[in-house]
């Protein structure tokens, strides 16, 4: 194994793990109501945003080296609606054991949706990093950022109808080192295989689970404790904290 592709595996661990930092907020025990709504709301408008900023895009792009615009939409919008049965099927049939105010049910949806984000992120890291280390570098820069708030999705939500911490680091942990599993998947068997089609149908997969998850999962449990100024603040934060990565990155 080469030192690029070292570096490439190095760099979607970190980027993979960052999603940990989320967990800090387990440990802060005031005002417990305004920490669930504020980080349910956050974690709603990140995944949103990310989606229409970047998944969407991504695969746009993609898919648009492979047909022209009007079929291209078309295929699209098909992808971005099978993430959402699909979505809708396991909040379905999700088992409503230990729910604590739809807390339980999110956090597992969260750490669903996340994994599966974050698998063609690590492939995404392991490729530009194993090509070119300068890009890697900022590439897992700006995926720690996002994870942090996705962290957050997962940690707080699971700690709080658990009331386990050790269950949170762990869900969390499990989300965050999928990266480092799609690298592993990358390097071993996929690399030859990863075609613009395929990756433009899998972000808009992904796409559709997270804008179902944001809308109706996070925002309305976020909505439930009624305190609806706490929730319209913090989707607003955590839409401007993309749009400014964005713009930094």
């Amino acid at each position: 194994m080469n030192q690029s592709v070292l570096y490439a595996f190095l760099l979607s661990t970190i980027a993979g793990l960052s999603t940990m930092i989320g967990c800090i907020f387990i440990w802060i025990k005031k005002k417990t109501k305004n920490i669930i709504i504020a980080s349910l709301s956050f974690a709603a408008a990140v995944m949103f945003t990310v989606s229409f900023t970047d998944l969407i895009p991504e695969s746009y792009g993609m898919l648009a080296k492979e047909f022209v615009w009007f079929p291209c939409v078309i295929i699209l919008l098909i992808w971005i609606n099978i993430g959402i049965i699909f979505s809708f099927l396991i909040d379905k049939y999700l088992p409503d054991d230990m729910n604590k105010n739809g807390l339980y049910r999110v956090g597992i949806f969260s750490m669903i949706a996340i994994i599966l984000h974050n698998i063609p992120e690590g492939m995404a890291t392991f490729m530009a990093g194993n090509t070119d280390i300068h890009l890697g570098i900022a590439l897992t820069f700006a995926i720690a950022l996002h994870n942090i708030p996705e962290g957050i999705s997962i940690s707080i939500p699971i700690y709080y109808a658990t009331g386990s911490r050790k269950k949170a680091l762990l869900y969390t942990f499990i989300s965050g080192i999928s990266e480092l599993f799609g690298a592993m998947i990358t390097y071993l068997f996929l690399k030859p295989f990863i075609t613009d089609r395929l990756m433009g149908y899998l972000f808009a997969f992904i796409a559709g689970i997270m804008l179902h998850i944001s809308i109706f999962e996070l925002l309305p449990t976020s909505w439930r404790y009624k305190n609806r100024g706490v929730t319209i603040l913090y989707f607003l934060i955590g839409f401007f904290f993309i749009i400014i990565n964005h713009f930094l990155f």
